[in-house]
């Protein structure tokens, strides 16, 4: 590959600052530490058990469904990866990021099933960094990739729920 090449093939990727499931593990190992600082009365098991594994389930099932619909496209998922089509079905009718939702979702689902509630108090920071770093990124480039159907998604769906 030639200079030039590799110069064209940056362009044409969004970005971002760091892959996502970096930063959602980032911000639970936060979340962890700070458990592991602040001593804490626990959940009960019960309810602890079972909001996890449904926030777990649900994550868990969000991002086999958001893996499908990028299968079916044939585009890569990867932000790293130049975007070869829009992908506007499945999981992509309700949200514009079902991918790091499904992470978000995860998140919570470990952070109960673990016992660590202040494991919690990173995510809105995650979020946030995610949508900055990442999604607005994201968007940038996918409008200029795709510009009127990229546009048309946005009108139609919601950037998380």
């Amino acid at each position: 590959m030639t200079a030039a090449e590799d110069d064209s093939q940056a362009d044409d990727i969004p970005g971002v600052i760091a892959p996502p499931p970096l930063i959602y593990l980032g911000g639970l190992g936060i979340g962890f530490l700070l458990e592991a600082w602040v001593s804490r009365d626990s959940l009960p098991g019960g309810v602890r058990w079972g909001l996890g594994m449904a926030f777990l389930a649900a994550g868990l099932a969000l991002v086999l469904w958001w893996a499908s619909s990028f299968r079916r496209a044939g585009t890569p998922m990867p932000p790293y990866e130049p975007t070869t089509a829009l992908v506007v079905d499945g999981p992509y009718r309700l949200s514009r990021n079902p991918g790091y939702l499904s992470f978000a979702l995860i998140y919570v689902g470990i952070v109960l099933l673990a016992d660590a509630p202040w494991g919690l108090l990173p995510l809105p920071f995650v979020l946030l960094l995610v949508d900055r770093g990442v999604i607005a990124r994201e968007e940038r480039y996918l409008e200029h990739r795709f510009g009127e159907d990229y546009r048309a998604l946005k009108d139609r769906t919601r950037r998380w729920i």
